[in-house]
């Protein structure tokens, strides 16, 4: 399934505008969720966009944001606490109950996983609720804090190196930290509960998942991450095993929502529709009964949510080759078995293309590669390379192209 990656920004209590992403997938949605990100990350770590993604492949929105002061969103991050990453998450669930539908799925990592377990009971539609490595209380960063910025004893502020780069942290947020009794909360924890923990967490001990899951109440479950770290950046593979063991845990508590994304209506051939709602880059692509995501890489601004629109462009020409060197070989009884088009593209100075009429500014040139498996003459194999030539596509593509443009 594909997906669309849409940029959002919303408004927490305190009147910051906090940046976001909602992947959702093309047709059915199942389910919306929140996720939030462990303390001093954001919403595009790695991890954390990949198993969103993964869960939107399988029918689940996400909306990933940064916490007030982090990322993109507004906030003196020193001025922040737990107790603000809480307020967030509602404010987040408030802006999806306002503009799609409420969470029915919480997802948090490290901090962010305490959080979500202390947001769940303020959100009433939260059906269930999935912690990764997160710390079983407040006190354990507390302490880590404390150990680090010593200074806060005596000054106000501290600059301090955490996740692999420098925070300024106030000494307001150890306060804030030593008010929450999160064992007090987990004792009257209701909701289904999925627990994710590696053994060799070197960041938050595997003692805090079990600490977790002694604590809530049934329905609870707990899954070993074997050998990874604690910002599940060593294996890409650990993401792609949560996104896809939460997808199928989660089914049983979502599985009677209703549909609020349609189906698109199907189109007839030769008809495509490309459809854009968000200030990103991304494009819905209706394309008879089937739905593709075209975007951008994230260097050039997009999401990389989809292939590039040249890449679509590769993608019809390499398609329709390979058909017409099935049908000619199929037609002339040939021994064909298998064909491959790899296709490039790229803009060079005309100057330097021998083939082409244009001789000034620049060009563009595609590449196309044949390698074809078979017991062929080199007879065959030249001819087959003559006929790619002859496929409609390739034919479009070199012929004169009228585009009519009009506003309806």
């Amino acid at each position: 399934m594909t997906i669309k990656t849409e940029r959002i920004e919303f408004t927490n209590s305190e009147g910051h505008r906090l940046s976001a992403r909602l992947e959702t997938p093309h047709g059915e949605v199942k389910a919306f969720a929140l996720f939030a990100h462990c303390f001093t990350c954001s919403k595009d770590l790695k991890p954390i966009r990949r198993i969103s993604r993964h869960l939107a492949e399988e029918g689940i929105a996400v909306l990933r944001f940064d916490f007030t002061g982090l990322g993109e969103s507004e906030g003196d991050f020193s001025r922040t606490g737990f107790s603000s990453n809480v307020t967030d998450l509602v404010s987040a669930a408030d802006f999806l109950r306002e503009n799609y539908e409420p969470p029915k799925l919480l997802i948090g990592h490290s901090l962010g996983g305490t959080a979500v377990l202390v947001a769940a009971p303020l959100i009433e539609e939260v059906r269930a609720v999935a912690t990764i490595a997160a710390p079983s209380d407040t006190e354990h960063l507390h302490n880590i804090l404390v150990e680090r910025a010593p200074s806060l004893k005596e000054e106000e502020t501290a600059e301090i190196n955490l996740g692999g780069g420098k925070v300024k942290i106030h000494r307001d947020l150890l306060a804030d930290l030593s008010e929450h009794n999160i064992h007090e909360k987990l004792s009257h924890f209701k909701k289904p509960l999925i627990i994710f923990h590696s053994p060799v967490d070197n960041v938050v001990g595997i003692e805090h998942a079990k600490r977790i899951f002694e604590m809530a109440s049934h329905p609870k479950s707990f899954v070993s991450l074997d050998e990874a770290d604690h910002l599940l950046l060593k294996n890409d593979n650990d993401a792609r095993f949560i996104g896809s063991t939460i997808a199928g845990w989660v089914e049983r508590y979502i599985g009677d929502l209703p549909n609020r994304v349609p189906e698109p209506v199907k189109l007839k051939p030769g008809n495509v529709l490309v459809e854009s709602k968000t200030s990103g880059l991304a494009q819905r692509v209706t394309a008879g009964s089937h739905r593709l995501t075209a975007d951008e890489p994230e260097d050039l601004g997009g999401n990389d949510s989809g292939p590039t629109p040249y890449d679509f462009l590769l993608t019809s020409l390499g398609a329709c080759t390979g058909m017409t060197l099935r049908m000619y070989a199929d037609r002339k009884g040939w021994p064909m078995r298998e064909v491959k088009v790899r296709l490039s593209h790229e803009k060079v100075h005309a100057e330097d293309c021998e083939e082409c009429e244009t001789k000034e500014g620049k060009v563009d040139r595609i590449e196309r590669i044949l390698e074809i498996a078979g017991d062929l003459t080199e007879e065959q194999r030249a001819r087959l390379v003559e006929i790619a030539d002859r496929c409609p596509v390739s034919r479009s593509l070199k012929s004169e192209i009228v585009i009519q443009t009009r506003m309806e």
